[in-house]
């Protein structure tokens, strides 16, 4: 159903059993897929794509130009996946010169008030907690749990599966599978609840948390780390995915925090 006090512009694109509330603004260059809800009081402006059976909820804007002295209107979008939800007050702007897109993925959660800014990644099945403040060119990776009021320096990464405690500055990059938490913020075990409920094995989540006690509580550089941990550890595809993630590493990764008996048990590791 589409209320009869919204305005949407007659070339907007609105699939099949789409719903928009009252009060709702829907400009030209506009795509949102079937079976989508709109709430009311939603703008959703030039270069949106919306994908089949999101739901938007009131005060959020989609496809705002960027707020990046750069930008030159250049035409660029927000590319949103199936499936994903966008509470209140969520502000996602499009893209610019850069990459063009901001994307999220499909089965994401963006709880109220999350900001994502020009060109950054959100994976698939990523929950985004309220008031999360993204900046330009941040990725997120598949199945990421990113805690409430958390801020995240341009550029900066996070790997799939990965947890960030609430509150977090975020000023480096997190490696994928792990929990991190504390002021500066640091690595503090592996997301292993998270992974068994993704159906990773145990013999898979032991072998996640011997390359992180190489890599973070052995005392080792990153270099001579990676050296250890391809030297000592089984090739599996979730090693590579550390690895790869750490030798693409530009600003570099967390630290580790120093292992003592309260650290230990504050990280879960245990099976």
């Amino acid at each position: 159903m589409i209320s009869k006090h919204t305005d949407i512009h007659p070339k907007a694109k609105i699939g099949e059993n789409v719903s928009v509330g009252a009060f709702t603004v829907i400009e030209e260059n506009v795509e949102i897929g079937d079976d989508a809800w709109i709430a009311p009081n939603v703008t959703i402006m030039n270069g949106a794509r919306i994908g089949k059976g999101c739901r938007v909820f009131p005060g959020a804007v989609i496809s705002a130009v960027p707020q990046d002295l750069k930008f030159e209107g250049e035409e660029s979008q927000v590319v949103i996946g199936d499936n994903t939800t966008i509470r209140e007050c969520v502000t996602l702007n499009r893209g610019t010169k850069a990459s063009g897109t901001t994307r999220i993925g499909a089965n994401s959660l963006l709880m109220a008030y999350v900001h994502i800014a020009h060109d950054c990644i959100v994976g698939n099945n990523c929950i985004l907690s309220n008031s999360v403040q993204m900046a330009g060119h941040v990725l997120v990776e598949d199945y990421a749990v990113i805690g409430g009021s958390c801020a995240i320096h341009q550029f900066s990464r996070i790997g799939a599966h990965a947890m960030v405690s609430g509150g977090s500055l975020i000023r480096k990059d997190i490696p994928p599978f792990v929990k991190a938490g504390r002021e500066p913020v640091v690595y503090v075990g592996v997301n292993s609840v998270g992974l068994r409920r993704r159906g990773f094995s145990n013999e898979t989540i032991i072998l996640i948390q011997d390359i992180y006690r190489i890599l973070f509580q052995k005392g080792y550089n990153t270099k001579d780390a990676i050296a250890a941990i391809e030297q000592e550890i089984r090739t599996t595809a979730e090693k590579e995915v550390i690895l790869k993630f750490i030798r693409d590493s530009e600003r570099g990764i967390i630290r580790g925090i120093t292992p003592t008996k309260s650290s230990m048990s504050e990280a879960g590791d245990d099976l």
